[in-house]
């Protein structure tokens, strides 16, 4: 394929799931697996289940496996191998990442989220200061749904010990600068605590480039498996005490985060799953996206109201928006009828959703790669017709 153009025909031709009538502008929500992430986790079932740490072949083939594991998740992210780890998903592992760090915190620490979150980057700090006697400060957004840096720079102190944030907003689809939030983040002294869930899809992850101290990231969000990955930067990893068993292998130091037995065959579809991303290219992802979520934004009826960006510019193909006389129910339940899916409601973003007025949510449309031209079209002669 083109470093510039994206053959869509055959990237759908290597999905099953797309060859139905049914068209997916759920991706926010979780993405479709081609066929060989699909092939990659039987395979493993088929071929090589055994748990680690036998003297026989296919215990010695999970060990190979777990190793490439961690080769594509710093691929992936652009750091060590021995800086990433592997969990049930991004929710999880941030409450199970947030009770470690918890160890180094104090009554009267601050921990500053943002209003763009999802709630898996919200609701750990928030628990985590009931127990501990800490305090959670909100960075605003603006009207137009970006990150308020002039705010976020006002929540911080010497007091603050967490900066969490996403990468892009998995309900308005917002790009967040977090190079510099990790900068802001790193003058006060603080870890900056990146949730790039939603961006993963859109472009590359770089915590090297964006000096970020920890990100979290879900692969059934690109065309992977239901799971969750981490990255923390190494001096982290080493100095934090996790919560483990006794017997459990101190190294690689992102080993020691991951508790119990793997899910062994979930990684072979994440390897499956980075290797499919870079058969595409990003080049080929980003632009094709952009074009799709232009021709969204240009054909949107006059009776929806986006919220957001109006233009692609800062932001990721994901669109959420309401209908005049319409609940987002309604729009996504008649949507649904056409064979069009969507989401509704607030997706877990709730702060997005309270800040916006919005107490029933709103619709969502997300574009990934494999949508098309044509789907955009019908998705916009369905609202037209609403």
């Amino acid at each position: 394929m083109s470093a510039l153009a994206l053959d869509v025909a055959s990237v759908r031709a290597r999905f099953s799931a797309l060859q139905r009538d049914l068209v997916f502008f759920d991706g926010p929500g979780g993405t479709q697996c081609p066929d060989e992430v699909i092939d990659a986790i039987a395979g493993y079932l088929r071929g090589s289940n055994a748990n680690v740490g036998g003297h026989y072949e296919t215990s010695r083939q999970t060990e190979a496996l777990i190793a490439d594991a961690r080769l594509a998740a710093a691929e992936w992210m652009r750091c060590g191998p021995d800086e990433v780890a592997f969990g049930a998903n991004m929710t999880t592992l941030n409450f199970m990442l947030s009770r470690t760090v918890a160890r180094e915190l104090s009554p009267g620490d601050e921990i500053v989220v943002t209003r763009l979150d999802h709630d898996g980057n919200v609701s750990p700090w928030l628990e985590l200061a009931r127990d501990r006697e800490l305090t959670v400060r909100f960075a605003d957004i603006t009207d137009g749904c970006a990150l308020d840096l002039d705010d976020l720079r006002e929540q911080l102190s010497e007091r603050t010990k967490i900066v969490a944030f996403p990468v892009a907003s998995n309900a308005v689809g917002t790009l967040v600068d977090a190079a510099r939030v990790a900068e802001l983040a790193h003058e006060v002294g603080a870890l900056a605590w990146a949730d790039a869930v939603h961006f993963a899809p859109h472009g590359p992850i770089d915590v090297t480039a964006w000096d970020v101290d920890v990100l979290l990231n879900s692969p059934y969000k690109y065309c992977g498996p239901h799971m969750g990955l981490m990255y923390a930067k190494r001096e982290l990893l080493e100095r934090w005490r996790p919560y483990k068993v006794r017997p459990a292998a101190e190294e690689p130091p992102g080993h020691r985060f991951e508790t119990g037995t793997m899910q062994h065959e979930l990684l072979a579809g994440f390897v499956a799953a980075v290797d499919y991303f870079h058969s595409l290219g990003w080049d080929a992802v980003v632009r094709h996206e952009r074009e799709l979520g232009e021709r969204f934004l240009a054909g949107l009826p006059e009776r929806c109201t986006l919220l957001g960006p109006p233009t692609m510019d800062g932001r990721v193909p994901t669109f959420a928006f309401t209908v005049e006389g319409l609940s987002p129910e309604a729009v996504a339940t008649r949507l649904g009828e056409h064979g069009l899916a969507v989401w509704h409601g607030d997706y877990y973003a709730v702060e997005v959703m309270r800040r916006l007025g919005l107490d029933d949510g709103a619709v969502r449309a997300g574009i990934v790669h494999y949508n098309t031209a044509e789907e955009v079209d019908r998705l916009l002669a369905a609202l037209a017709g609403l």
